[in-house]
């Protein structure tokens, strides 16, 4: 079989050495940090720059200021040289990864309100057998964690609900957590056993933003019972949400805090009960390095044992 090049693959081969250099210009503004950035001298910079402009027929960069800012061309081609080097990294630690299997690299993605317990139980049991493993953690909303693990940002994230419906990711359910209703101390349903959604209607709600898996059930909760939600404030830490909470500024959806929930806080379960699912999701068909994937197997094996308030899935 014959392989002929056309005439823009033959462009892309030379223009490969150089991208690189055009990416770094277009993040940092300034032919002299851009060089910095890869090691390479100013001068051979410019006439890289100089030359990728002769090659492509177009200026790529123009003075602006005491900086240089990208043409149309220039940031056309800069934004197709940023995906490429991503994909291209993403295969030299894949083959690092391959030949050093013990010394990989793990970027970990969760939710806020699972860093106190779950993320270092599971780190921790992963690390006394795979102790040369690193990691790094990304924190934020669901919908956030979810956005980097589609962009190749992160290996792995735990998300509460599961992202069931996307067909770009994949998914495994690890355990149930219970949702409880916090009031402040000496509301009028600090002393019940159960309190029904429905008796939320005309309650003041103090809620994480829009993007977390707490504030979608609650207002689907809220929607089952038939009202809408009179929220009074948003967070994006449970922690701050249950201080306004016990400063009694409203009441929350939250899971039960741990060990105990905060001074002037009182949990009080909801009936039915209600119940959020814990699991991981990574991307959908694609390899994962050996770390990534030797972390994955490990929490969807040990996730039901590590002794926190979870309820095993059956």
């Amino acid at each position: 079989m014959t392989y002929e090049s056309s005439e823009d693959e033959a462009l892309a081969a030379r223009l490969a050495p150089t991208l690189a250099l055009l990416a770094a210009v277009g993040e940092t503004g300034h032919v002299t940090r851009a060089a910095e950035l890869l090691g390479i001298p100013q001068p051979t910079a410019s006439r890289r720059l100089a030359a990728l402009a002769d090659l492509v027929g177009a200026p790529l960069v123009l003075p602006s200021g005491r900086g240089v800012r990208l043409t149309r061309a220039g940031r056309t081609l800069a934004g197709s040289a940023a995906r490429a080097l991503a994909v291209l990294t993403g295969g030299a630690r894949e083959v690092r990864e391959e030949i050093h299997p013990g010394t990989g690299h793990v970027i970990l993605g969760f939710l806020h309100l699972l860093g106190r317990s779950l993320v270092p139980s599971l780190i921790r049991g992963f690390r006394e057998r795979h102790p040369g493993v690193r990691f790094s953690l990304a924190q934020g909303s669901r919908q956030d964690m979810l956005r980097g693990l589609k962009d190749g940002e992160i290996d792995l994230v735990f998300v509460a609900p599961l992202p069931l419906d996307d067909p770009d990711l994949d998914s495994r359910p690890l355990a149930d957590q219970e949702l409880v209703l916090s009031v402040p101390r000496g509301h009028r349903f600090a002393g019940r056993t159960r309190v029904r959604a429905a008796e939320l209607a005309g309650e003041d709600l103090v809620t994480l933003e829009h993007g977390y898996g707490v504030r979608q059930i609650t207002d689907d909760l809220c929607a089952a019972a038939g009202f809408e939600p009179r929220v009074a404030f948003e967070g994006q830490e449970s922690e701050t949400v249950r201080g306004l909470v016990a400063a009694g500024l409203g009441v929350a959806i939250l899971p039960s805090g741990e060990p105990a929930p905060p001074a002037g806080v009182v949990e009080v379960p909801l009936s039915p009960p209600v119940f959020r699912r814990i699991g991981v999701s990574w991307p959908a068909g694609e390899r994962l390095t050996p770390a990534v994937r030797a972390f994955r197997d490990h929490v969807c094996s040990d996730a039901a044992d590590i002794g926190l308030d979870l309820r095993p899935i059956t």
